[in-house]
């Protein structure tokens, strides 16, 4: 699996990339802001996105619904982070193509797995 993260904190991005690295998954890139995210996503085709709900002064749901809608980016599966609790974001995270949310705290190569495994179709990765 190749991954992409995309979020505005530097220290996370390095932890998670580094566990995640641990624990099997390819990180391919990371991402600071909506635009890098778009643009890494179009370039590197990942299968799966993290995508943190806030993101400085920008939205995570702004840029799943971006990517979702094109061409490209729309076999990247995406998941939405956050260190806020889901209960603050419910409706936004239903109505977003996102394959679902994870809480940062519950960050793994398993966490992934297993929501892909629950997305069905739309969480599998697809075949290189």
């Amino acid at each position: 699996m190749r991954l992409l993260i995309v979020d505005d904190s530097t220290r996370f991005l390095e932890t998670a990339r580094t566990l995640l690295e641990r624990e099997g998954i390819m990180v391919a890139d990371i991402a600071s802001t909506s635009a890098e995210g778009v643009e890494r996503i179009q370039e590197l085709q990942p299968d799966v996105a993290l995508v943190d709900i806030d993101l400085g002064g920008e939205s995570g749901f702004d840029l799943a619904r971006r990517v979702a809608s094109d061409a490209v980016g729309a076999s990247t599966r995406l998941i939405l982070i956050s260190s806020h609790a889901e209960a603050d974001f419910e409706d936004l995270i239903k109505a977003s193509p996102a394959v679902g949310f994870l809480p940062k705290s519950c960050l793994s190569a398993q966490a992934i797995h297993d929501m892909l495994a629950r997305a069905g179709n739309h969480g599998a990765p697809r075949s290189e």
